[in-house]
């Protein structure tokens, strides 16, 4: 366990937010510069503004690359898009929203204020799987998504992760193609972004992620068992994604 586990932040440890979200909008990254290019890692890229490996090119750069292995792959149904709380979650979601918009998906947002927007990993499998439930693996109005999360990353990091039609994190067949695909684009050194700004046509921002997760749940969990046999227990919502969740939990939990 490390030294300071559990005690106060110093001022240190304090991420200058204003200086974070600059960089995501100014700073450009070096596509010579290995630690500058779009690399997937665990299902995803991550990295921070304010070193160049993760800004607003990178993202425009992988919108633009999702959307054409969605045509290559004959996915024509929406992509739900949806992130957590790091800082730079909400102008990478911006950013790719508008891009994708832009080439023609139809993009699904989060609906609801307030801590309802965040969207966790698995509401967004869960939104995937729903939509595909009775579709034929070579339907072409299968759903796919995005989700906006470094994880467990410090704060000064963003991350950005593909989820295919299966709802869970993609392969590396697909994720070495959308790389490659989008450093070619940094490689050209045009402004991916600017002919998309301001775009939004296509968008549908009024999906639930909170209510149909939250709901489903008693398909699966056996939770008027777990209420009536008294268990306590705690929660670590961890970023804070989940907090609205949690709390919609309670109330099933308590109304069953």
């Amino acid at each position: 366990m490390h030294e300071r586990a559990g005690q106060p932040a110093l001022e240190t440890d304090l991420v200058d937010i204003d200086a974070l979200l600059a960089a995501y909008e100014n700073l450009v990254p070096d596509p010579a510069v290995p630690a500058q290019r779009v690399v997937f890692g665990t299902s995803g890229h991550r990295g921070s503004s304010l070193n160049r490996s993760f800004n607003r090119a990178h993202i425009a750069a992988i919108s633009i690359a999702i959307a054409e292995y969605r045509a290559v792959q004959g996915i024509e149904g929406p992509l739900f898009i949806g992130s957590d709380t790091h800082a730079l979650s909400a102008p990478a979601e911006h950013t790719a929203r508008e891009v994708l918009l832009a080439r023609g998906v139809h993009v699904v947002s989060a609906a609801g204020t307030g801590d309802e927007t965040f969207v966790p990993t698995p509401a967004l499998s869960h939104a995937i799987l729903t939509h595909n439930r009775d579709r034929a693996a070579d339907d072409p109005h299968r759903a796919d998504g995005i989700i906006v999360t470094p994880s467990h990353n410090p704060p000064v990091d963003g991350g950005f992760k593909y989820n295919p039609p299966h709802g869970g994190p993609a392969d590396t067949d697909a994720t070495n193609w959308i790389a490659a695909r989008a450093n070619e684009l940094l490689e050209s050194g045009a402004d991916l972004y600017a002919a998309s700004a301001g775009v939004t046509h296509g968008h549908e921002g009024g999906y639930d992620f909170l209510g149909e997760y939250v709901e489903g749940v008693e398909n699966v969990i056996n939770v008027a068992a777990i209420r009536d046999a008294g268990v306590r227990f705690a929660a670590h919502p961890l970023g804070g994604a989940s907090i609205a969740y949690w709390g919609r939990s309670e109330i099933v939990m308590t109304s069953i």
